[in-house]
């Protein structure tokens, strides 16, 4: 049986991706959701927006867990102090890339923050990686890369609940697993490529979930992530 942190209170695991391309909408979006979600990622497309670390700090007046999904990746003095200057804003979540040198870089400026290393992107496959050179099967490299992660000083990873059985049954409760790619059973999986559905997340040893378009796109969206949350009390007494 695969070994998870019962410490997390339910409702947190749960985290709606504000993937949305401004500040207003994804504030709409919040105000939506309203208690049925208590925890946001805010990414990529939003920090080219404008406005991202006031969004962030509305979300932690608001007492919302929050995110930071940046994929950090350049020099590891550079990564070391755009951490540094991370701390203290509330962030509870913060992502790097896989390499080494910079997690060691993250983790060492880490303060209140927990740092999750990217494995492998769920809209990546075998095929995938093959064309970037590495002839390995997925499972495999995500499994090196979530022990170099603990080694760094991380605390979980970013993997697909396809590979979170292995992670789990190699370092258990020590190393948090965060699952993106969630999509509904027999729906649609759009870009992404290795994905599994919330029970199979949880199944499998996820800690936490992340969920964009799902929840983002569903005609109701505060009903959608009630759903997810029913779904989730199966898993999780509280």
């Amino acid at each position: 049986m695969v070994e998870i942190s019962h410490a997390i209170p339910r409702r947190e695991r749960l985290i709606v991706a504000l993937d949305v391309s401004s500040v207003a909408e994804a504030q709409a979006l919040v105000e939506k959701l309203g208690d049925s979600v208590r925890f946001y990622k805010i990414g990529l497309e939003i920090s080219t927006s404008g406005g991202y670390y006031e969004l962030l700090d509305w979300l932690v007046k608001r007492g919302k867990r929050v995110f930071c999904d940046l994929k950090l990746y350049d020099i590891p003095e550079t990564v070391r102090r755009a951490v540094a200057n991370l701390r203290g804003r509330g962030v509870t979540f913060l992502t790097v890339h896989g390499d080494r040198a910079i997690m060691e870089a993250a983790a060492q400026e880490k303060g209140e923050m927990k740092i999750l290393a990217v494995t492998v992107l769920t809209s990546l496959d075998k095929r995938d990686l093959e064309q970037m050179g590495y002839r390995g099967e997925v499972s495999q490299l995500v499994l090196a890369r979530a022990s170099g992660a603990l080694a760094a000083g991380c605390d979980g990873v970013i993997a697909s609940g396809l590979e979170a059985p292995g992670i789990k049954s190699a370092h258990g409760a020590r190393l948090l697993v965060v699952t993106p790619g969630i999509r509904p059973a027999g729906g649609d999986r759009g870009d992404q490529k290795r994905t599994v559905d919330v029970a199979q997340a949880f199944g499998n040893g996820a800690d936490y979930i992340v969920v964009g378009r799902p929840i983002r796109d569903a005609q109701d969206p505060a009903a959608a992530a009630a759903a997810i949350q029913a779904t989730m009390a199966g898993f999780f007494p509280s």
